[in-house]
């Protein structure tokens, strides 16, 4: 009797309780599902793998434990589960950004985009700007707002960018001499002789280059170098001179005051006189000279070009 008794009891127990899963999500118990296996392969289709467009992973923030339990078949909640594991997830999206020299400057939504951009800069760039990089990098984001652009503006966007960095690029050629960039005017005034000229106030053609500004005006070093004279010099009246390596000097005539001495350095912009009218002057004024071995040259080929 206690047999069919305890048969009778296990008949109901399974008429009104099924075979289910308790699902606990962070530690909190959400509800129950019929089929685990199911459950599972429906979170890896619809959620992990999802397809769309630029998705390039899902992360579960949420990921379920299951207990294998008995419950009433009208508790489970498989679809309530089921969006709140699909509510926390996380998308991360694959974008593509063009960069200059490892640095990120467009972003598209393609990489066959991205490496078109790319292609075109390249064969217009490539042999004009020394050590020229331009790569298509992905990027990853969570937010599918991030600004994107068309093919077009990024070429546009970064020709005028390699334009300016060319133009920059043949200054800086053009004010080179001998290996020696010549940065700086050393003042700015009005060139009043120049390289080769035949005045009376001379019985030589000029060595130099004078260029008249107010007396005290600071003269700049027009790049950098070692201070190797300072003080009076006949004719120069006080001088500079800077030794910029390459055989290559600088000399600053008919200076008011000397701010350096022998043996300092400086570097291009540096202030390192004032000015002045010393020595034979007829004038305030400054007399710039650029020499190479001792041979003066025309220091407008390179200067107050």
């Amino acid at each position: 009797m206690l047999l069919i008794a305890f048969a009778i009891v296990v008949t109901i127990i399974l008429i009104k309780f099924k075979p289910v899963y308790q699902v606990t999500l962070d530690g909190v118990q959400v509800g129950y599902i019929q089929n685990k296996e199911n459950f599972e392969k429906l979170i890896q289709e619809e959620i992990v793998e999802q397809e769309g467009e630029n998705i390039a992973f899902t992360d579960l923030t949420k990921t379920p434990s299951y207990e294998f339990t008995l419950a009433d078949i009208d508790q489970t909640n498989e679809s309530e589960i089921f969006s709140q594991i699909q509510e926390s997830a996380v998308t991360t999206y694959r974008l593509y950004a063009v960069a200059v020299n490892n640095e990120q400057k467009e972003i598209l939504n393609s990489q066959e985009e991205a490496q078109n951009a790319v292609e075109n800069l390249e064969q217009e760039y490539a042999d004009k700007i020394e050590g020229l990089n331009i790569t298509v990098q992905e990027v990853f984001t969570q937010d599918m707002n991030t600004p994107t652009v068309e093919v077009a503006s990024v070429v546009t966007s970064l020709e005028k960018e390699f334009d300016e960095q060319i133009a920059i690029q043949e200054e800086i050629k053009a004010s080179t001499f001998n290996g020696i960039y010549f940065s700086v005017k050393p003042v700015t005034g009005t060139i009043t002789s120049r390289f080769g000229a035949n005045e009376s106030i001379r019985d030589h053609t000029h060595k130099g280059m004078d260029i008249a500004a107010p007396g005290g005006t600071p003269i700049k070093a027009s790049a950098g170098g070692e201070i190797t004279y300072s003080g009076w010099m006949g004719g120069y009246g006080n001088l500079v001179i800077i030794d910029h390596g390459n055989g290559v000097q600088t000399y600053y005539g008919h200076c008011s005051k000397l701010y350096v001495d022998v043996g300092e350095q400086v570097t291009a912009g540096d202030t390192i006189a004032a000015v002045g009218t010393t020595g034979n002057s007829t004038g305030n004024h400054l007399h710039f000279e650029i020499r190479k071995n001792g041979t003066q040259v025309n220091p407008q080929k390179y200067v107050y070009r």
